[in-house]
């Protein structure tokens, strides 16, 4: 489908269900993790099992699918040796999710994955242009429908980066950030934690990012690979400084390489319930990242058609 759909149910208020997690479902049918690249090596070697992912969400009620691209960026394969298949990964990712809304007779949008995946700050910023802009060109050339710059975890100039590289794209440019609890100040920051024994990564005042973000992004900006809890606090704040279209979609679990580990037993009523709440602080967009799969995606699937609010 073209985006013009997507874009109607925005401007009209409706509510926008994104799918979940790519990497955490393949793990649960299965699919081996790579330890460098994590899931970006399965639409190569478990292609079935990447399109039987796209096919439940479709089914679970999502309006978009995500490219299964978000680890392999142009920087993360050339970091882990595959040079020569950058091309040949995003292209068969992108062929994949086509395949699978095809075979559902849905009118369901593809979005193109672009992330900071592997962008190192020894690099430096400057070094990240080329494989932004690579990977922007790949996905865009192969037919996507929007592109999400998935620049979670990622600091503020790094977030910059990526915006600026997306400028001359001309699809739809959705942008997804991550916050966190800075528990020294109890405030709510741009930064991470991705897991359960590591430091806190806390980057600046939350608010402050929203405000700079949204002047140089035009598009959708929304929360991603977030504790749960904290997704709603974020949501609150960011009403505060950007007039735009908002999205949520938090994590549950922490990564421990190379695998994702599932925790907090979260039912999908209860992330239902987060969901409403999302909605009724103003989000439009809502779906799962890492660890919030197809019965969470299903389960907020309703609220394209809630009366109940």
């Amino acid at each position: 489908m073209t985006y013009n759909l997507i874009k109607k149910k925005l401007d009209n208020k409706n509510t926008i269900i994104l799918d979940g997690a790519i990497g955490a479902e393949l793990e649960k049918k299965g699919a081996k993790m790579h330890n460098d690249l994590w899931c970006g090596t399965c639409s190569i070697e478990s292609p079935e099992l990447v399109k039987k992912v796209h096919e439940e969400y479709i089914s679970a009620g999502a309006d978009i699918i995500t490219t299964n691209t978000y680890a392999t960026t142009p920087i993360a394969m050339k970091q882990y040796g595959f040079n020569d298949k950058i091309n040949e990964f995003n292209k068969k990712s992108v062929q994949l999710a086509q395949d699978a809304v095809k075979n559902s007779n849905k009118d369901i949008a593809i979005a193109g994955s672009v992330s900071t995946f592997g962008s190192l700050y020894k690099f430096g910023t400057k070094a990240m242009m080329p494989g932004f802009k690579e990977q922007l060109k790949i996905l865009s050339g192969e037919g996507v429908d929007l592109i999400i710059l998935e620049a979670m975890s990622s600091q503020a100039d790094i977030v910059e980066t990526i915006i600026e590289c997306s400028l001359e794209t001309k699809l739809p440019i959705w942008l997804s950030i991550s916050c966190v609890m800075d528990n020294d100040n109890k405030k709510v920051m741009l930064g991470y934690n991705d897991s359960i024994d590591s430091d806190t990564n806390v980057y600046e005042d939350f608010e402050k990012s929203i405000n700079h973000f949204s002047k140089i992004h035009n598009g959708p900006i929304l929360i991603a690979h977030s504790d749960i809890k904290v997704t709603g606090d974020a949501i609150k704040l960011a009403k505060k400084k950007f007039n735009g279209v908002l999205g949520a979609y938090p994590n549950r679990g922490y990564y421990e390489k190379p695998n994702w580990k599932f925790i907090d037993n979260i039912s999908p009523n209860d992330y239902l319930e987060y969901a409403r709440s999302w909605k009724k602080d103003g989000v439009q967009i809502i779906g799962g990242c890492c660890g919030v799969g197809v019965e969470e995606i299903k389960a907020i699937s309703i609220l394209k058609d809630d009366k109940h609010e």
